[in-house]
């Protein structure tokens, strides 16, 4: 079972200016084969499937105590499409056409299927498939896969950070290109103890520090990218067994750190009466908020 906070792993900055576009792009690291969903659902549904969970439970517990990092990522990332499009369109009379700047945005199912919110989907308007998912029951085999995924989501994701510049957009990008980089090296050493191969040796890909990019060092500084959260108050505590040792980086102790970052706060997102979002008259909050609390 899940216990859920209603914080974002970090605080994105309030946006000055929507970016629909930025949006858009913001979009695959989402719902595209390499985004936070397909991670969440690969390591979700391997620890689902995972057998001999007994003689090897630290690798069970690495799995499925990264998948619950992944439901915050989905959030974070979710939250930041959102505040990308808040401010997009102005109400006004419907045949006066307020939503008139979707039309040029390069992802018109923010404005027509969502209300100027995030997708279960691509960069394209793509939906999140199935198919992404990889649980093969072999655990080598798995695990190899989750490194694959690691890197290849850190590939997009600078690609992403190069395509825009809106600070709340390049605050959530620098934030995952720490948390990912911890995984990364958590599947790594996962192989390493099942191999004996130096896995860690292929890090970073592609070949560019985090340090370049303005917006992980805050989180570097505070050694986020040598912590391994453990999101459970009492349960996966032998991924102390993996998580172990040096960082192969910068060379500083790897540390587990019990419970989850504290975070800030969820966006409180305002309504959007030109698309009908959340669906009453301003008028009637009284009547509304009567019926709850009077």
């Amino acid at each position: 079972m899940f216990l859920r906070i209603d914080r974002l792993q970090i605080e994105l900055p309030q946006p000055k200016d929507a970016s629909p576009d930025s949006a858009a792009a913001v979009q695959e690291l989402l719902g595209g084969r390499f985004g936070e969903m397909s991670t969440l659902m690969n390591y979700m549904y391997q620890s689902f499937n995972f057998r001999g969970r007994d003689q090897v439970k630290p690798y069970y517990d690495l799995i499925a105590n990264i998948a619950a990092e992944e439901l915050g990522h989905i959030e974070l990332v979710a939250a930041t499409i959102n505040l990308l499009l808040t401010g997009s369109t102005q109400p006004g009379d419907p045949a006066s056409a307020p939503l008139a700047p979707g039309v040029e945005s390069r992802n018109t199912h923010h404005f027509i299927a969502t209300g100027q919110t995030a997708l279960c989907g691509d960069s394209m308007g793509g939906s999140w498939r199935g198919d992404y998912v990889f649980s093969s029951g072999n655990l080598k085999l798995d695990l190899l896969h989750n490194f694959f995924l690691e890197c290849g989501a850190r590939t997009q994701k600078i690609r992403v950070y190069e395509m825009v510049q809106h600070p709340v957009a390049r605050t959530m990008v620098g934030y995952l290109l720490v948390r990912g980089g911890v995984h990364a090296v958590a599947y790594a050493k996962a192989l390493e103890t099942l191999t004996g191969v130096n896995v860690t040796k292929l890090l970073p890909i592609p070949e560019v520090t985090n340090r370049k990019f303005p917006e992980t060092r805050p989180y570097e500084e505070k050694g986020l990218h040598r912590i391994l959260y453990r999101f459970s108050p009492d349960d996966y505590r032998d991924i102390t067994r993996i998580w172990t040792g040096t960082h192969p980086e910068d060379g500083g102790p790897l540390e587990v750190q019990d419970g989850p970052p504290p975070g800030g706060p969820v966006p409180d997102l305002p309504p959007v009466p030109e698309t009908f979002a959340p669906g009453f008259d301003p008028a009637e909050l009284p009547e509304i908020a009567r019926k709850l609390f009077g």
